[in-house]
């Protein structure tokens, strides 16, 4: 499965985004499975919630970081497309 701009992503069952107090930071949990984020795929990741589109969440990082949509679009497709292949994301 492949993500574009129309899709709406959600964590696949069983991954949510928690603190964790022994890392202290925020990390994806799932089955069996943490995995560290960095800030910026975090804040990718809480905009990820089955509802908003891929464009949608790209323009609200746009809105946030200076940097060319064209430069985050890419970014973002390329972590959500590895997310999909690891079975954290789901659409």
């Amino acid at each position: 499965m492949s993500l574009d701009e129309a899709s709406q992503p959600r964590l696949a069952r069983g991954f949510r985004l928690r603190q964790d107090a022994a890392r202290g930071r925020t990390v994806v949990l799932g089955p069996e499975r943490v995995f560290e984020a960095d800030e910026t795929a975090l804040a990718t990741l809480a905009l990820i919630d089955g509802e908003r589109s891929v464009a949608t969440i790209i323009d609200t990082l746009v809105a946030q970081y200076v940097a060319p949509r064209a430069e985050i679009a890419g970014d973002v497709l390329e972590m959500l497309a590895d997310l999909v292949e690891r079975g954290v994301v789901t659409s």
